[in-house]
């Protein structure tokens, strides 16, 4: 089976990770998505200080009623930093048989480098990579570290980078988008509406427990 990870913070879930995870999802014939709430993320702070449980019951509405969509609260039953290599191990470990595609985008594609143990992500799974506008990787060799640099080759027609474990990297163009969850949290902490941004059920759900109210 082909299985996406679809990582982040989720803080708030919103409509373009949706569009994105359906578009890997064909792009790459996933068979599931799984979203992956990040407890601890290790390279930013996260805004507002939004209980796990909270953004995990977030994205449980919006992925509700999507056979194709799963969420998994794997990185809160463990301590420490969220780091995705660890989180991909523990799924290798669990679906031995599964194929695993590591849905990112192109902004963290270009910052892989500052990863925890990033050269392992490589070894371990697909990725599908998100280019989203502005953010376009004209020269996928040369977006990698140096250091791992020669253990891949490029495909141009098929935009993937292969690895030399089996493993590849598939870029895939983005739509352009105004939304983010950075967006989200202005709008709300200035009483301004978010429809159309986020499912309703996640709207409501915000409104409810008074998320965002204070601090964008």
């Amino acid at each position: 089976m082909k299985i996406g990870l679809m990582g982040g913070t989720f803080n708030p879930i919103h409509n373009a990770h949706l569009r994105i995870a359906a578009q890997a999802r064909v792009a790459c014939a996933l068979e599931r998505v799984i979203f992956i709430p990040a407890a601890d993320p290790p390279h930013k702070k996260l805004a507002g200080d939004v209980p796990f449980a909270l953004r995990c019951r977030m994205v449980q509405l919006a992925i509700a009623g999507n056979p194709f969509f799963e969420l998994s609260a794997l990185e809160g039953e463990r301590s420490g930093k969220s780091y995705s290599i660890d989180t991909i191990r523990i799924f290798r470990e669990r679906l031995p048989d599964d194929e695993l595609f590591f849905i990112i985008g192109g902004d963290s594609f270009l910052e892989l480098g500052l990863w925890h143990r990033y050269a392992d992500i490589f070894r371990s799974c697909n990725l599908i990579v998100f280019e989203r506008p502005g953010c376009a990787i004209d020269d996928p060799l040369g977006a990698l570290p140096v250091v791992i640099r020669g253990e891949f080759s490029y495909d141009g027609e098929s935009r993937r980078l292969l690895h030399t474990s089996g493993y590849f990297v598939q870029f895939v163009p983005d739509q352009p988008q105004n939304i983010s969850s950075t967006e989200i949290r202005r709008l709300l902490a200035a009483g301004k509406s978010i429809d159309g941004l986020v499912p309703p059920a996640v709207a409501a759900y915000i409104s409810q427990q008074r998320i965002y109210t204070e601090c964008p």
